[in-house]
């Protein structure tokens, strides 16, 4: 037990109906509840109190509800309820007091591109020497990073937590929740830019976490973006610089990649100079992997450790997993969102596999300014690299396009040595099932 409903009623303001329980972490999912947790019904596309017979049933011991009727009921029934106006803003709320609780040091990632895999990198790399905790996949909103924050073990002395922007003021929503004392801001690139004015007001939208950050703070920016290297001027805290610019705090040389695009680098940091095998490909992650360097030196954390846990570390699935399949074919699935930026990144790291034949499965870019010029730019770009494009649903890349994953894989035929194959687009696209035909083919 972790905390009592009444805890739960008292930090947000509810009434408590029913058994005052113990709690054991939090989850806005019905479909994957663990005994003890406490339910939080979120009204969005769905209504989740919709769900709340189904998280009993799993094993929630209480739920919060914004139904009054549900809540009184609660007590003739024997269950458990907080009966509140809101239930998200009931779940901020929640997992804002229990931040104030909280000894752990916070640890906020954003960007355009790169945050998921920095979040994983950081992750592992600060788990080898501290007891660290972070957002599982990308659970980097409203709902993600609270319940993230919720179900952190007691012990848990730093929270590294990604944090999503779909327009301006959401990241400073979640920085007043989560109150980091060190940011990251990996890259500002066409990601939800028709959301908040083109690619300036991506770059002000992202700099609301480093304007957040205490004076005592380690703002950790990436000195190869002008965007965000300009940010240091923005913010109180200590600027820390990481990259292949020379002068950059965490300065990058001499990378190399392996017969999978995996790279070896050289890392000269203020706590010392160290040579950083990556277990996962695509030189992009070599910037992705630096800012996880300086997030380890920002805390104290073991820096030789951390080298030792980035030769084996694993990325959130659909993200650069590269697979060489049975018939000597190499398939890159990086499926689980696209932009122009990453996919630009994920077609250099197409043409950094040894192959005589290079295909991309492409899909939508969804939510960017421009986008069947984005799109269009991206063809020349594949076009010019030597890539076969293979458009799947949209014809905004100038090629007729293919209907669905079956016709795509039609298309690709018979795969054998020589062939090197990635698969990319926004999660609208879909495009996960053709990765796993070809991979599970």
């Amino acid at each position: 037990m972790r905390f009592r409903a009444s805890d739960v009623a008292r930090d947000i303001g509810g009434r408590l109906v029913g058994p005052d329980v113990g709690i054991d972490g939090v989850s806005f999912d019905s479909r994957t509840i663990r005994p003890g947790q406490l339910f939080v019904p979120i009204i969005d596309q769905r209504d989740g109190h919709d769900f709340i017979d189904a998280a009993m049933a799993a094993g929630a011991v209480a739920f919060i509800t914004a139904r009054p009727s549900i809540g009184g009921a609660a007590n003739a029934g024997g269950r458990s309820a907080i009966e509140v106006p809101d239930t998200l803003d009931a779940l901020m709320r929640l997992a804002a007091a229990r931040r104030g609780r909280s000894a752990a040091r916070v640890i906020g990632i954003t960007g355009s591109v790169g945050k998921t895999s920095t979040k994983d990198l950081a992750w592992a790399a600060l788990g080898a020497s501290t007891r660290t905790w972070a957002n599982e996949r990308s659970f980097n909103n409203d709902q993600g990073l609270p319940t993230t924050i919720l179900n952190a073990p007691d012990d848990t002395e730093v929270m590294v937590l990604e944090m999503g922007m779909r327009g301006h003021g959401e990241i400073t929503r979640l920085c007043e929740v989560a109150r980091p004392s060190i940011g990251v801001l990996t890259r500002v690139a066409e990601a939800h830019s028709d959301r908040v004015g083109g690619i300036e007001g991506v770059a002000k939208a992202k700099s609301e976490l480093v304007q957040a950050l205490p004076m005592d703070g380690v703002a950790i920016l990436n000195a190869d973006d002008p965007r965000v290297a300009a940010m240091a001027r923005l913010t109180d805290a200590q600027p820390l610089l990481f990259g292949e610019t020379p002068g950059a705090h965490v300065h990058v040389t001499s990378v190399v990649l392996d017969h999978l695009a995996r790279a070896t680098f050289a890392a000269t940091t203020p706590w010392g100079s160290v040579l950083v095998r990556l277990g996962i490909s695509g030189r992009h992650m070599v910037s992705n992997a630096a800012a996880a360097l300086a997030c380890v030196g920002a805390v104290g954390a073991d820096l030789d450790t951390a080298v030792e846990a980035l030769a084996d570390v694993r990325l959130t699935a659909m993200r650069m997993d590269v697979v060489r399949l049975r018939s000597g074919a190499v398939v890159i699935d990086d499926s689980y969102n696209a932009n122009p930026t990453s996919m630009r990144s994920a077609i250099d790291a197409l043409c950094d596999l040894p192959a005589t034949r290079r295909i991309a499965v492409v899909g939508v870019m969804a939510e960017i300014s421009e986008p069947e010029r984005e799109h269009r730019s991206i063809h020349a770009y594949a076009a010019h690299r030597g890539v076969e494009l293979l458009a799947v649903g949209t014809d905004w890349y100038g090629v007729a396009p293919l209907p669905d994953a079956a016709a795509a894989l039609q298309a690709l035929g018979e795969l054998g040595e020589g062939d090197a194959v990635l698969v990319k687009g926004s999660r609208v696209a879909g495009l996960e099932s053709v990765a796993a035909s070809l991979v599970d083919g």
